[in-house]
């Protein structure tokens, strides 16, 4: 029996033409493409069957679920129920035991090569994957068996796609992110960090290789470029404070009361690729330097051991190329004294050249 399509179920549960379109429209901007594209995404719903997935849990906190489960551009739900067969996912599954468990068993033979397998959390390697136990079996063992026969596989959050604190040293349990375990076959990866990912981006991952079939553009680490290609810094709202040299020096000074900018107490937006000041959270309500707390970096590798959350990074240029945060308030101010002086010097020079005509002027009629 051939899988409904997307727009199939949401025509069985009640949804109108009108408000399928208004949604293949929201999805098309969530995913950062033109109106146009729109109507691509209506046909793809229209025609593809669903997505067949296997959402797998490693080492892990649960939160990529808790975040997926609040996306509101397209609804989870709509996700769940409508865009993706959600097979497998011990997280909000019924089923529970054996019988959760023979399901992907199931899965795997019925759509032997044609399921995405979806990664939350990474596997532990030492004691031969004995940190994390699924249905009785290594977690590494599961993983292995399920990209066997997967047809490409999504890292969700950063655990899944650079090991975050589970992989920081020592890593006792040799905790290690998706792509590099070893004799783990040669199947794409698209990597989708954060600790945890925005909502919208998760469910927007899943409408694109549903609309077209592929991928979205990946960056050089296997990103999806259309959230990854900017630092939170170039389109932070607080930016213009940074190139007018104006910080925050410790938390609830006057410069945090005033929403300067926070670089000088450890936000790390100028290193960290992500959506986080274009999307935000909570249905685009915020992010976590709108609510008055620096960039943490969760979406880059490694960032856990590179530690000093509030520890300000060095070398971030702002004004030129040779400037730094010390240098820009001064240098801010330098420019205004400077010009200040200037407009001084010509305002006098055009007064001293005004009185002397005018001197000249009364001596001729003398």
């Amino acid at each position: 029996m051939a899988s409904e399509t997307f727009y199939e179920v949401m025509r069985r549960q009640g949804i109108t033409r009108r408000s399928f379109t208004k949604f293949c429209s929201l999805t098309a901007a969530a995913l950062g493409l033109g109106p146009s594209y729109a109507q691509a995404i209506e046909t793809a719903m229209e025609t593809k069957p669903r997505i067949p997935v296997l959402w797998l849990h490693g080492l892990e906190c649960t939160c990529c679920s808790e975040s997926f489960i609040r996306s509101a551009h397209p609804l989870a739900k709509d996700v769940i129920l409508s865009m993706i067969s959600l097979d497998y996912d011990d997280t909000i599954m019924a089923a529970a035991g054996f019988q959760a468990e023979s399901i992907i068993d199931e899965t795997i033979q019925k759509y032997d090569g044609n399921f995405i397998l979806a990664c939350e959390g990474n596997p532990p390697l030492n004691q031969e994957g004995m940190s994390c136990i699924i249905g009785g079996k290594p977690y590494l063992e599961q993983l292995k068996k399920a990209a066997d026969h997967c047809k490409a596989i999504i890292s969700w959050g950063s655990c899944a796609s650079w090991g975050c604190v589970q992989a920081a040293r020592p890593n006792p349990t040799q905790a290690t992110p998706i792509h590099k375990v070893p004799g783990l076959p040669a199947k794409p990866i698209i990597k989708v960090p954060g600790c945890p990912p925005i909502a919208e981006v998760m469910t927007a991952v899943i409408a694109y290789i549903l609309t077209f079939d592929r991928f979205p553009e990946l960056d050089m680490q296997g990103r999806p470029k259309m959230f990854y290609s900017q630092r939170i810094h170039d389109k932070c709202y607080r930016r213009p404070h940074f190139d007018a040299g104006q910080f925050v020096e410790s938390f609830d000074d006057e410069g945090a009361r005033r929403g300067y900018c926070l670089y000088k107490v450890g936000c790390k937006g100028p290193t960290t690729y992500n959506a986080c000041s274009t999307v935000r959270w909570n249905g685009g309500l915020s992010f976590p330097i709108q609510a008055g707390h620096p960039c943490i970096g969760c979406s880059e590798d490694g960032f856990w051991d590179k530690g000093g959350f509030y520890e300000r990074l060095s070398d971030v240029h702002g004004f030129g190329i040779e400037a730094n945060a010390d240098k820009i308030g001064g240098t801010a101010a330098g420019i205004v004294g400077a010009a200040a002086a200037v407009h001084a010097a010509a305002s006098a020079v055009k007064r001293a050249r005004s009185n002397s005509g005018a001197n000249d002027k009364r001596e001729g009629r003398d």
